[in-house]
């Protein structure tokens, strides 16, 4: 049996509520365990804990521009290696063509989130259009390719030796965020029996598969994507980010853990979506400040204009490694306080790592090293 050491108190000045009603002239920092879902306290500052003059050493913030990112690859497996570690592989793909092969992931779960274009997917279970923003999950071991009908790109995110799940939504009930019927399954539809039946279905096809990091290609005479019918309560699925209902408080601004969409082992996926902004006097306009104690933090900016960065563009990303605090620019941090926006304008992707990622190469070459002083304040 164990539970966590446990005493709420508090000392000085400090506000009754979290993210709200800070004691006039302070910035809030909230340090806590297990990302948003353990114990924490609350710190009240005089001076912005980002308002550093000099970063150095590893720790360093990260942002990468992944729109720099230019060659096109037949498989995902050939996709751009971001990060990663134990858990979690995320990767950059982009496809201009249909796969010439067939995918096989045996080392996890694969979720695809398509960041630009529209196509079609071919799987064990049949066919599924897919569009700009969708969310695509493979269970392990499914075989599928991609037929774009414009170029595709994708964030590829594998769970490496686990299964994507999805949160527990508790008080809110199992309707919140997006229901159940909001998750589209694929469909032997005619579009899959022409592909099964005519002549892709007839002439010979390589299947790759990835099992421990290497690739097996296995061949047959035939299209293996042949099925005729399936039962079952495991299948690929499609949700989008516009079927997404945000959890909202006009009095308290939430932390990032409301806006859960898939659980795997040791990392979550979150999806920030267009939403109203806090209205109450006292509420926080923009994320709070924290300390990064217990996961890492990568974020993709899908699209939008992103109310906490300056100088955010769609097809960034960000790392924020576990170890030091962060928060909102100046510039956006002030904005806040005057009230001046009603609501967000802005999708970006979130996967919170309870384990460090390694930055890959292709990422360090499209790194914007100033990144860490865009926190200074303007002279």
């Amino acid at each position: 049996m164990k539970r966590w050491i446990s005493y709420p108190k508090a000392e000085g000045e400090f506000s009754r509520q979290a993210h709200c009603d800070l004691p006039e002239g302070t910035f809030e920092r909230e340090m806590g365990k297990e990302g948003f879902f353990g114990p924490a306290c609350h710190f009240h500052h005089k001076h912005a804990p980002t308002g550093w003059t000099e970063f150095d050493g590893p720790l360093r913030p990260h942002a990468f521009d992944l729109n720099r990112l230019e060659v096109r690859a037949a498989s995902p497996f050939q996709a751009y290696p971001l990060l990663s570690n134990a858990d979690a592989r995320i990767r950059w793909w982009l496809l201009d063509a249909p796969m010439p092969a067939l995918a096989r992931n045996a080392d996890g779960d694969e979720l695809l989130f398509i960041h630009e274009g529209e196509g079609a997917l071919f799987c064990d279970w049949g066919h599924l259009d897919y569009r700009d923003g969708d969310y695509i999950v493979l269970p392990r071991g499914a075989m599928w390719r991609l037929e774009p009908r414009q170029p595709t790109r994708v964030m590829l995110v594998e769970a490496s030796g686990s299964s994507y799940q999805l949160p527990e939504k508790g008080l809110v009930g199992p309707h919140a965020i997006f229901d159940a019927t909001a998750l589209d399954t694929p469909r032997l539809d005619e579009a899959f029996a022409a592909q099964r039946d005519g002549e892709a279905g007839s002439r010979p096809w390589a299947v790759q598969v990835k099992h421990q990091g290497k690739l097996t290609t296995i061949h047959y005479p035939f299209n293996p994507l042949d099925a005729v019918g399936w039962h079952g309560d495991l299948a690929a699925c499609r949700v989008n980010w516009r079927d997404i209902r945000p959890l909202m408080s006009h009095r308290y601004h939430l932390p990032p853990s409301a806006h859960t969409t898939f659980v795997a082992r040791n990392f979550v996926v979150c999806t920030f979506v267009p939403r109203p902004i806090e209205s109450d006097p006292g509420a926080l306009k923009v994320p709070f400040y924290h300390s990064n104690d217990d996961y890492d933090e990568f974020i993709l900016y899908h699209r939008g204009s992103f109310f906490s960065r300056d100088n955010i563009r769609p097809g960034m990303t960000t790392l924020h490694p576990c170890g030091f605090t962060h928060g909102p620019h100046p510039k956006a941090f002030a904005a806040g306080l005057k009230a001046e926006r009603k609501e967000t304008d802005e999708v970006a992707v979130m996967i919170d790592t309870r384990f460090p990622l390694e930055v890959n190469e292709p990422a360090r070459a499209v790194e914007l090293h100033e990144y860490a002083d865009s926190w200074k304040p303007k002279a």
